[in-house]
């Protein structure tokens, strides 16, 4: 049996190691190839080409890197097509997977296609949904919602397998007695800076986050800053903390970042798939977000979600507070994040919420999502056999 997977930035890369090891619990003698990064490399699948060439977030910073993407989408097209899945598995980065998946559909109408990561059609473009639904077989949803609003916007078949974060609580929470002091140290505390992980985000992000840091902290504290984050990313960001003079901490890479996760006590974090993480971990935080001026414009046109953070969305209510374009700075980041690292109202009104947060993305099925989604793969490959070549 033969699995092509194609994850177009470091959560998909993700994603698709776990799938990769489930798949090989069950059938140690599935064959694999891949567009990913360094986590399905260490699972002894390298990818097509580098993952940075096509893991772009923004318009314009997609525009300027449209000639690459495009030429990088053909490449996919033709090497899916010369490795001959049995399922094809496009994961997140729903704009580049979609017009892989719909460009082989086309090529080969029997081709089983899989999707991993349910794109935010209940938020934004619900045509999407039905666009999908002629190149995509199935959809593996994140957040429990998603496959009822699949249904309703007339897209492809999803199901609700839980968030891959649900299957690593136990790396994001205290594992020692040590650990657990740490989240309760009101005198030295953990706090995560977690201003994301694109160039773009740490550029436009870190610099309010670094300012809010000092009228955050309350007289008698003396917080251990940490900003975890990736190794393309570290020169920048220690550059920013140093020329900010602040006693932060940069680490790099996942063991790290896992570390002070469960070490932490608050966190001020940038609006995404982290503010989900935080809230399994159980760490009160504060969010926000900006993007360019002439992108929020258009983004206000569009969006029609509630709430910009995942957490506030799960829960059907504004739990983390969350501070977007100009909202955003020092001046309102600042008292709320104060307020979370003592024994407030606050904290405990956001411990409360995440203790329902985990109940809710738990699924029925005990199993892991990694090992849910390679049982949909599985009968998806028995339902849609290849014709012999």
């Amino acid at each position: 049996m033969r699995v092509f997977l194609v994850a177009g930035e470091a959560s998909g890369d993700q994603l698709g190691a776990s799938l990769i090891r489930a798949l090989r619990a069950v059938d140690p003698t599935i064959e694999f190839a891949a567009v990913g990064g360094a986590r399905m490399a260490e699972e002894g699948v390298p990818s097509l080409f580098p993952l940075s060439d096509i893991a772009v977030m923004g318009l314009g910073p997609v525009i300027r890197r449209l000639p690459t993407i495009l030429r990088r989408m053909g490449e996919t097209v033709r090497a899916v097509q010369a490795f001959r899945p049995d399922v094809l598995v496009t994961i997140d980065s729903p704009d580049f997977s979609k017009r892989v998946a719909k460009r082989v559909r086309a090529a080969n109408p029997a081709q089983a296609t899989m999707h991993w990561v349910c794109p935010s059609v209940w938020a934004w473009r619900p045509g999407r949904a039905p666009a999908m639904k002629p190149s995509i077989d199935h959809v593996l949803c994140l957040l429990p919602f998603e496959p009822e609003a699949l249904r309703r916007l007339k897209g492809p078949a999803g199901t609700y397998i839980g968030h891959p974060a649900v299957e690593r609580l136990a790396e994001f929470r205290p594992q020692t007695a040590e650990e657990a002091a740490s989240r309760a140290d009101l005198v030295k505390p953990t706090v995560l800076v977690l201003p994301g992980s694109r160039m773009s985000e740490i550029r436009r992000l870190l610099p309010d986050f670094l300012a809010t840091l000092g009228p955050a902290t309350p007289a008698d504290m003396k917080p251990d800053w940490v900003i975890p984050t990736l190794p393309h990313l570290a020169a920048e960001v220690r550059a920013r903390v140093s020329a900010a003079g602040l006693p932060v901490r940069v680490v790099v890479g996942e063991a790290e970042k896992l570390a002070a996760f469960r070490r932490a006590r608050a966190a001020l974090a940038a609006s995404g798939t982290v503010t989900l993480e935080l809230a399994l971990a159980q760490i009160p935080m504060v969010a926000a977000y900006r993007v360019a001026e002439w992108e929020a414009f258009i983004a206000r046109r569009l969006i029609t979600a509630s709430s910009a953070i995942l957490p506030n969305l799960v829960l059907g209510e504004r739990l983390v507070p969350e501070f977007i374009q100009e909202e955003m700075g020092p001046l309102s980041l600042a008292p709320r994040l104060h307020e979370l690292l003592q024994e407030s109202p606050a904290r405990r009104r956001q411990l409360e919420g995440f203790a329902r947060l985990e109940a809710i993305m738990k699924p029925a099925d005990a199993r892991p999502p990694s090992a849910l989604a390679a049982g949909i793969l599985l009968e998806l490959a028995r339902k849609r056999p290849l014709p012999p070549a």
